[in-house]
């Protein structure tokens, strides 16, 4: 089966969306003939040298695109010229060369597909994003910088946006990081949706035997220090559990959340059971993985969650919210997924569910299995690019419709 897939950057080198491309390239590659295309990066390590397993086709990356990192990661300006590459190289080659393309990245769903048109079945996705703060939290979320607020106009773009619109209409399949992409895409034309987490893992972290004091619970919280992680929350939870003085929190992370996290600890008379680490280095991060009890982690507009499978592949026990990713990714054998209405409601059920755990070891023992055989079902990156490949042949089969 011939694939081509495509995505504005690729490299196993850096971070976010890049790196996620990249696995599911390397792991593609194995499992079907693929070709790649993508930009490159001056100075970075070939992308041929680092898919050996497959075709690589790049063009550099505009410089000017280069010079607001945060800037292009969310608007991705060189996007049109992205598209233009690789409708030119497509009409160039031969689209009958391939059996079907995947446009994987960006994972944003504003971005029309350069595959459209060309006669050739193809897949878009896993697309997040797109998920609004709850009512209750928008006035502590702050203003967001002026770029971001071009979100608002995802869901007219939905419905109105002629270039969007016919991407996903004829693509054979829209996948999705959860289910809740496919109400977020309601008002769009799709012939099939697939839930399909853009996450994945190369293996679990060994087995650690966590031995419970009595009375003592380490609570550890992972991510950007910005309000919509639930680091407030959590925070706001201790209040809550005075009469717990064992209970603790870490955090690891670094954002002007911190700050208001920190005087909120103050005003609150916990701050001497809060430890606010900053940002810390990898290895570090996985040593506060094998060495604390519970993942609190309660992300109100989070499309997906990859320190969620972090957690999980130590076996930690999550607490999350019923959102988004977290509601898709964590499921009743693997943590709690509280619901989402008011900052008040859920920093008491943070603590409700703390309280329940810190008392109950046993199952503690239990999410954390939970967490970690799930993600042996169907976390490891060979087994998602193996069910993608099989999702690929599926819709091979299937006569297309224009």
């Amino acid at each position: 089966m011939r694939v081509v897939l495509a995505a504005p950057n690729i490299d196993g080198t850096d971070v976010g969306e890049a790196f996620v491309a990249f696995k599911w390239a390397e792991a593609l590659a194995r499992e079907v003939d693929l070709t790649v295309l993508s930009f490159e990066r001056p100075g970075r390590v070939p992308l041929r040298d680092q898919l050996p397993g497959a075709q690589v086709v790049t063009w550099v990356e505009p410089p000017w695109a280069r010079l607001h990192e945060r800037f292009n990661a969310m608007v991705k300006p060189a996007y049109p010229i992205f598209f233009r590459n690789v409708r030119r190289w497509m009409n160039g080659t031969g689209a009958k060369r391939f059996d079907l393309a995947h446009q994987i990245m960006p994972q944003a769903a504003r971005y029309p597909s350069p595959f459209r048109g060309l006669g050739l079945p193809f897949v878009i996705g896993p697309l997040g994003g797109a998920l609004d703060a709850p009512e209750a939290f928008r006035s502590e979320c702050g203003t967001a910088p002026g770029f971001t607020r071009l979100r608002a106009l995802d869901a007219l773009r939905f419905r109105r946006d002629p270039w969007l619109r016919a991407s996903y209409g004829e693509a054979a399949a829209v996948l999705g990081v959860a289910p809740y992409v496919r109400d977020v895409l309601a008002a769009t034309p799709i012939k099939r949706f697939e839930t399909v987490l853009e996450l994945g893992v190369d293996d679990l972290a060994p087995e650690v035997e966590r031995r419970p004091t009595e009375g003592s619970l380490r609570l550890l919280h992972v991510g950007r220090g910005v309000r919509t992680k639930g680091l407030r929350d959590v925070v706001r939870a201790l209040k809550h559990l005075i009469d717990m003085p064992g209970v603790s929190l870490t955090s690891a992370g670094l954002g002007e959340e911190i700050g208001i996290c920190r005087e909120e600890a103050q005003r609150l008379g916990v701050a001497d059971r809060v430890t606010f680490l900053g940002r810390v280095a990898r290895d570090e991060v996985e040593d506060l993985y094998r060495t604390h009890d519970v993942f609190a982690f309660p992300s109100f507009r989070e499309p997906a969650g990859g320190v969620l499978y972090e957690a999980m592949r130590w076996g930690l026990p999550v607490i999350t919210a019923a959102r988004g990713g977290p509601d898709w990714i964590i499921d009743d054998a693997c943590g709690v997924r509280l619901p989402i209405s008011t900052p008040e409601a859920l920093s008491r059920d943070i603590a409700t569910t703390v309280r329940s755990l810190a008392g109950a070891p046993e199952q503690r023992v239990r999410f954390g299995a939970g967490g970690r055989a799930k993600l042996l079902r169907e976390g490891l990156w060979p087994v998602k690019a193996a069910r993608l490949a099989a999702l690929f042949r599926s819709l091979i089969r299937e006569p297309m419709a224009f």
